[in-house]
């Protein structure tokens, strides 16, 4: 536990240096959620002795506002943050997402994949039995069985497609002892199959969550992964990719979520208080940490 009872990981099995990081993505001002994991990432990193970093994932940009990704660092700051400058922006960076892509399609671990959501949904639907995954159902396979030449002809006829990583390929290519360390648990077998052929690229998206996280966690040295409970599963999928792209394993620790008084998760849709709000109302940064389950101050 914390200094004030927050649920952290016992001291003694954090890394020592750890490095950690707070990567929200600016579709919407921060709220409670968003600061519980911040100082969690925060206080994990001054326990070990290491860094905390900060970055902005802003690869939707059907979505993601400049203004909200001002306003995170000034959220932040005001609770009493600090990260070493510069901050890496997702956006900035494409062309080294684009050549992650570019090695794994050239080991023929990626296809193109045509289908439409909609089409998607009918197959699905018209399944006997429809497999899924942590993110629903999983891809029937539709396009992973088209012909080569099939697959030529509708490319340079330049019919919108997505990428998909060719799961059983993968898995053929990575260690079939594939696994994850988390803090106060010890290791755990992976299994990313459960997720299927998922897409690494659309044209909305030319790049993943999934494919940009787990590259730029390499890249900038991060040892620690702190992120909420519920994106556990992806973590599986996540050892996948750092096994075939060479990528170093970093250790994992999830944290509770934050929930209103009707148990309700903290979440944008559901109207839960943003800081900004919050302060305008007079709450002092203190007494913020202390909603979001971190009452002593960063040190």
């Amino acid at each position: 536990m914390g200094e004030d009872g927050a649920p952290l990981p016992p001291r003694e099995a954090l890394p020592r240096g750890a490095v950690t990081r707070f990567a929200p993505s600016p579709t919407g001002f921060l709220h409670l959620g968003h600061a519980h994991a911040a100082l969690f990432a925060w206080h994990l990193a001054r326990a070990a002795g290491g860094r905390f970093l900060l970055r902005i994932e802003d690869i939707d940009a059907g979505r993601c506002r400049p203004e909200f990704a001002a306003a995170i660092v000034e959220d932040l700051a005001w609770l009493g943050l600090d990260w070493p400058e510069p901050v890496r922006v997702q956006s900035r960076h494409m062309a080294e997402y684009r050549a992650a892509l570019d090695s794994l399609a050239t080991r023929g671990l990626l296809y193109p994949c045509f289908c439409t959501r909609a089409e998607i949904a009918r197959e699905i639907a018209a399944a006997a039995h429809a497999p899924h995954g942590p993110d629903g159902p999983l891809y029937p396979g539709t396009c992973r069985r088209l012909s080569a030449a099939e697959r030529q002809e509708r490319l340079a006829r330049g019919d919108p497609h997505a990428l998909r990583l060719d799961m059983a390929a993968a898995l053929r290519t990575a260690p079939r002892d594939l696994s994850c360390h988390e803090l106060g648990e010890g290791r755990r077998r992976c299994d990313p199959a459960r997720f299927g052929d998922v897409v690494l690229a659309r044209k909305d998206t030319p790049a993943s969550y999934h494919l940009c996280v787990t590259h730029d966690d390499a890249l900038q040295g991060v040892t620690l992964v702190t992120r909420g409970a519920d994106l556990r599963p992806a973590t599986d999928l996540h050892r996948l990719l750092q096994a075939l792209m060479g990528w170093p394993e970093p250790a994992y620790a999830h944290h509770r979520l934050l929930t209103d008084a009707a148990g309700r998760r903290l979440a944008k849709r559901e109207g839960a208080p943003a800081l900004r709000a919050l302060r305008e109302a007079g709450h002092r940064p203190e007494a913020v940490r202390a909603m979001a389950g971190f009452g002593a101050a960063p040190r």
